[in-house]
């Protein structure tokens, strides 16, 4: 354990160090990005807020390029509404045009790109692509991969040494030198240990491979994440009402998507009505049809725990509420997962949850620098970086040693970044070992009075 903490927290710390900072510097950018974009973001509180058809129109007349692909309504006094357009020229493709418009006066506010359900403005969308992958796709991502899949094994190995070792040994006051320093390494390190878990963890459901094997696990187990029907054929089928006192209304201003010259549309207005009085509270997305044979989709973007998103379906013809998709419906997994990727990502708890978040990757860059600076501190000439006594997988009894194997193999299977690394730390190991052996250097100590103290 103590060569495993070791070695794979040298190797490894570049990577965690990279992700620490990013994660820093986003944790940081919820409230960064309400100060740079102020101007778009805030107006002054009015007597009235105008009608959502009259603000989307607005924003069409500013900019008539692309389509409705979403509207956001204002969700708090002096907030502007954001109307998503698509497929405008300029635009990354995987990003919408956000136009701001001013819900009381209907003055366009100014427009900038945005990216993801939530709804990242530039500067977050710069730092967020920063931490993710460098900014270097797909292979990029690789370097967020590594080190969330070994951030839990680094961490726990550091419990399992600290809290192996005698409680004087872990006073901070009095000691010095690299005894301090290990000391105040190890104390951080317990304190953030259960956030790092968790940040590993939260950061694998993302990653390329180990986010897959835990998708196809989720499959597997009936746990994915339900979604809303849309399907208008579906609901007359189901004997969901197809018409009501809404149906002779048309609302011609107020569709998108691929419907805005659909002849029989109730609009934003009635479509967003009728879902609040289904429960959809808080602020929302508007989604406008797809094509002629779906419904419009209003989904809540910001519940915090133990709630989460509902989402319901409105008939864009009658303006009734065709389906309603509740999370307290949700698997069991599902759950887990939404609250684990709002917390991961600072928007299930706010301003607190990204304060903790910051305060867990300052937590990670002190570890860093104090174990380099332990590292630093037991060289001693020559003996500088020397390797930590061997011989420790010779006094496991075979009853443990081979299932804790067969474990490990499993889990670098399904943990790639995981597996292979340890794989190739593991060759290397062994070819240096049976070096020093043919050269009668080895040493065998895992009572040794150096395996004892940590990386002395």
């Amino acid at each position: 354990m103590l060569r495993m903490h070791f070695y794979a927290g040298l190797l490894i710390a570049p990577f965690l160090l990279v992700a620490a900072v990013t994660g820093l510097l986003y944790a940081a950018s919820y409230s960064a990005e309400k100060v740079v974009y102020a101007d778009e973001l805030k107006v002054p509180v009015g007597e009235r807020e105008l009608p959502l058809a009259r603000q989307v129109a607005a924003a069409r007349e500013a900019h008539p390029e692309g389509k409705v692909s979403a509207v956001r309504p204002s969700s708090e006094d002096g907030a502007t509404t954001r109307v998503l357009l698509s497929g405008v020229p300029g635009v990354h493709p995987d990003r919408t045009l956000a136009v701001f418009v001013n819900p009381y006066t209907g003055d366009v506010r100014g427009d900038l790109e945005q990216y993801g359900s939530s709804g990242a403005l530039p500067l977050r969308t710069w730092v967020a692509g920063l931490h993710r992958d460098l900014h270097l796709g797909e292979t990029g991502r690789l370097y967020s991969e590594l080190a969330a899949s070994w951030l839990w094994v680094i961490a726990g190995g550091g419990l399992v040494l600290w809290f192996g070792r005698r409680r004087a040994r872990r006073k901070v006051r009095g000691a010095s030198g690299r005894r301090r320093t290990l000391s105040l390494h190890g104390t951080v390190g317990v304190w953030t240990a259960a956030g790092l878990f968790f940040l590993s963890a939260t950061g694998l459901t993302w990653s390329a491979y180990a986010g897959q094997s835990i998708g196809d696990l989720r499959e597997a187990l009936g746990q994915t994440t339900p979604t809303v029907s849309t399907s208008l054929a579906a609901a007359a089928e189901s004997g969901t009402p197809a018409a009501g006192e809404h149906a002779e209304h048309g609302g011609g201003a107020a569709g998108g998507g691929g419907r805005e010259s659909a002849a029989a549309d109730v609009g934003f207005d009635t479509v967003l009505a009728s879902a609040r009085a289904r429960g959809i509270s808080g602020p929302v997305e508007v989604v406008p049809p797809a094509d002629a044979s779906s419904a419009y989709v209003v989904k809540e973007i910001q519940r915090g725990w133990p709630e989460g998103p509902d989402t319901a379906a409105v008939d864009p013809a009658t303006g009734e509420v065709v389906d309603v998709l509740k999370f307290e419906d949700f698997p069991v997994l599902a759950k887990l997962t939404r609250w684990g990727i709002d917390a991961h990502s600072g928007t299930l708890f706010g301003l607190a949850n990204q304060v903790v978040l910051a305060g867990i990757a300052v937590g990670l860059i002190l570890l860093i620098v104090w174990g380099y600076r332990m590292w630093w501190q037991r060289g001693r000439g020559a003996a500088f970086g020397r390797p930590l006594p061997r011989g420790a997988w010779q006094h496991v009894p075979a009853y443990v040693l081979v299932p804790l194997m067969a474990a490990v193999a499993v889990l670098g299977y399904f943990v790639p970044l995981l597996g292979i690394p340890l794989v190739a730390f593991l060759a290397v190991d062994i070819v240096l070992g049976e070096i020093a052996h043919r050269r009668g250097e080895r040493a065998y100590g895992p009572a040794d009075s150096g395996a004892a103290d940590h990386p002395r």
